[in-house]
């Protein structure tokens, strides 16, 4: 399972909407938010922006490592 698929599942639930309403509002097909919520796809940040619009949440996108030096952005070139 992945953090967007728990987390589209989760704020579904919190908003006590179905899989075809929240399809309906992020322009998408049901089957494609149950894919989602089973981790079976990975969707789109487009599409995720949309979900997210649609659950009148805000979308934000980290990078982690699982090593433990990660570069500093500024040292980046």
């Amino acid at each position: 399972m992945s953090d967007a698929a728990d987390l589209v599942r989760f704020w579904r639930l919190q908003r006590s909407m179905s899989q075809a309403r929240l399809a309906e509002l992020a322009g998408t097909g049901q089957a494609a938010i149950s894919r989602i919520e089973s981790g079976r796809d990975q969707p789109t940040l487009a599409l995720l922006e949309r979900i997210a619009s649609a659950l009148d949440c805000r979308l934000r996108v980290t990078f982690t490592s699982d090593s433990e030096t990660v570069p500093q952005p500024n040292s980046i070139v």
